[in-house]
């Protein structure tokens, strides 16, 4: 429910009293409590937020769930709250995990807090005749972004639930670390780069995006079963190859999201625009799921890079 924070007007005013937290619509006490201890986080958070919902919606523009929102909680009804590979998985391991809170906040400098998810080390020194000297001190993730991960329990869920949350959770974290860059900037007389200051960074939240669609396109359903006194998640289907801790996984198949659920917050496909010379989920016979569509002629204006010329023709 935290993604309801993209729906404020105005989270920054958040920065405020503590008490301020316990107004916040939609947080359970455990992130009214985290608020409270990281007041000069929630600006950023309400940012993710805002970047997690349109990044979602960007990539799943195309298909028959494409991310709408509503104005109440959660603010992508019931899809999220289950195991399915729809809304569930794209949402809750997604996109909300790597939007959460601004990379570009933290290495900007506008969160105190945030460091070196481990030790930095390395050390400045001056470049001598053909040398590269450079200053190592790699941010590899920002402190503050795991904030809203609570652990993942039981209580109120299936074991089988909690299994699968935990395991993309990481997976999510790891397509994330493993795409980290290091980004330098030069330092000297007259651009010399006699010093160089390094660090790792996030790439940019469409390249994320990209990946982990990928990720959500190949995921695995599986199943719970015991492994002696353990409990594992295993694929449904004998013939995939077991997932890897990479890969993400969902344990029961999505609905189709043709037809408008309002008790589930699906809003169906009527009245979306579909590609008519398209075979893909964007066609209008996968999109409309069959049910017809018709063709409206409009004309439309656009800036098309005209460019004036002296004198006188565009």
């Amino acid at each position: 429910n935290w993604l309801y924070l993209a729906k404020l007007s105005s989270v920054g005013s958040i920065s405020g009293p503590e008490e301020t937290c316990e107004k916040l619509k939609g947080l359970i006490q455990p992130q009214v409590q985290m608020c409270k201890r990281n007041l000069e986080v929630m600006d950023a958070c309400g940012r993710g937020a805002q970047l997690a919902i349109e990044e979602c919606q960007y990539q799943f523009r195309n298909r028959r769930w494409n991310c709408s929102t509503l104005d109440s909680l959660p603010v992508f009804g019931k899809v999220v709250t289950q195991g399915t590979r729809g809304g569930g998985l794209c949402i809750r391991h997604l996109f909300s995990r790597c939007g959460l809170c601004s990379d570009k906040a933290c290495s900007s400098g506008e969160l105190e807090k945030c460091g070196c998810a481990g030790q930095c080390t390395g050390s400045a020194h001056r470049a001598s005749s053909g040398q590269d000297a450079r200053t190592t001190s790699p941010m590899a993730w920002p402190s503050h972004s795991p904030l809203w991960m609570c652990r993942e329990r039981s209580k109120g869920a299936s074991s089988g639930r909690a299994l699968m949350n935990l395991h993309n959770n990481e997976a999510g974290r790891k397509a994330i670390l493993n795409h980290m860059r290091v980004e330098c900037n030069c330092h000297g007389v007259s651009g010399s780069c006699e010093v160089k200051t390094c660090w790792k960074a996030m790439p940019p939240f469409r390249h994320l995006g990209h990946v982990l669609k990928e990720k959500f396109d190949g995921a695995t359903e599986v199943e719970q079963r015991k492994a002696g006194s353990a409990k594992v998640l295993v694929p449904k289907n004998a013939q995939f190859k077991p997932h890897t801790d990479e890969d993400l996984v969902y344990l029961d198949s999505s609905p189709d999201f043709c037809e408008r659920d309002a008790k589930s917050g699906v809003l169906g496909t009527g009245g979306r625009l579909c590609n008519k010379t398209s075979k893909a989920i964007d066609g209008c016979e996968l999109l409309c799921c069959g049910r017809g569509f018709h063709t409206d002629q409009v004309e439309v204006a656009e800036r098309c890079s005209c460019k004036f010329h002296w004198c006188c023709f565009v």
